[in-house]
């Protein structure tokens, strides 16, 4: 079916269709100029928006407009968890382009939709546009922190230990392998592509998770975090940020960066440098964070948590202390939305 067929408020009214309210705060969702949000008392509110643009942040070659819509909602889900907040509520704007049908709308909106049941997220409301530019999706999301919970990226202080989650590089090297087999499928209609062994790295790429787990285990063991952010943008570009933002330098350690089997597999069959990619890849999504000395034990306990290096003073600078115990400086390589071209370029 032609979006023309429905126009705006018929594709509205069909794509949210029965959405279901999972927040007291949430007093008016869709259907009115506005949403009317009621935060708790003693709490901060917290907004954040992401935007993506059709060969820019994603091909559609092979992305599946359902794996696209989960992903556009959690890489906003993410960024709330790394406040140390829990978000609450989105709004959804997209920019259609004529190539589009209905039925393909539907399908992005079944990820967005299957992304907020799973992380328990109200979508409140949202706009519609035509594009001449492809699909633009822009996600708005609004969370909550408890009052003086949330954590900034300015809170680091010299001495605290520098702690990521998961594993680094592996969303990179699935990018990688899906632009290695869309290169080869040109001309070939037959083709079929090689993922056999590395569906871990394409899962990371096509649909990763926040990590509303860490937050949790942060809150049980009653860690508040010194500074935090996610990792979409690559470690060492995420390290930058937090040491430029809190005044500090730090040092990390090449040998305690967690790396994924699939993705060393990746980087050696593409002959590629394995720690940059987990440096400077990106889209991992993982928690990096830093915690006072004096919990290490505490994080020690913590299961998939690893301590990957510590807060120095600025005058010491940033940098990669490698498995023969030289010292590289830290730079800044991982995406640049205004700088590349294409994600992966």
């Amino acid at each position: 079916m032609e979006i023309s067929e429905l126009g705006e408020f018929g594709l509205i009214d069909r794509l949210t269709k029965e959405l279901p309210i999972k927040h007291e705060s949430t007093k008016l969702s869709i259907g009115d100029d506005a949403a009317i949000l009621r935060p708790e008392k003693g709490c901060d509110v917290l907004v954040t928006t992401d935007l993506l643009l059709e060969n820019v942040h994603f091909d559609l070659t092979y992305v599946p407009l359902k794996h696209l819509g989960y992903k556009a909602a959690v890489v906003n889900f993410s960024d709330i968890y790394a406040m140390n907040g829990q978000p609450k509520q989105i709004t959804v704007s997209l920019g259609i382009s004529k190539r589009f049908t209905v039925e393909h709308i539907e399908e992005l909106y079944s990820g967005i939709r299957l992304a907020c049941d799973v992380y328990g997220v109200d979508i409140v409301g949202g706009d519609t546009c035509s594009s001449h530019q492809g699909l633009v999706i822009s996600i708005t999301c609004i969370g909550e922190a408890g009052e003086g919970k949330a954590v900034k990226r300015s809170g680091a202080k010299d001495t605290d230990l520098i702690c990521v989650s998961g594993d680094l590089g592996a969303a990179y090297m699935g990018l990688q392998l899906l632009e290695r087999e869309k290169i080869a499928s040109r001309g070939n209609r037959d083709f079929q592509p090689d993922f056999g062994g590395k569906e871990y790295i394409i899962e990371r790429q096509l649909k990763p998770e926040a990590r509303k787990d860490i937050i949790a285990d942060l809150d049980k063991a009653g860690i508040v975090p010194t500074s935090m952010m996610d990792v979409s943008d690559g470690l060492s570009s995420e390290l930058l940020h937090i040491c430029k933002s809190s005044g500090t330098g730090c040092r990390v350690y090449e040998d305690r960066i967690p790396i994924d089997y699939q993705t060393a597999l990746m980087a050696e069959e593409l002959n590629m440098n394995l720690v940059t990619a987990a440096l400077n890849g990106g889209e991992d999504y993982e928690l990096l964070f830093t915690v006072p000395l004096t919990d290490h034990e505490k994080i020690e306990r913590m299961a998939g948590v690893k301590v990957i290096g510590y807060i120095t003073k600025a005058d010491l600078g940033c940098a990669l202390v490698t498995r023969d115990g030289s010292e590289i400086s830290l730079k800044a390589q991982g995406w640049n939305p205004l700088a590349a071209e294409k994600k992966g370029e």
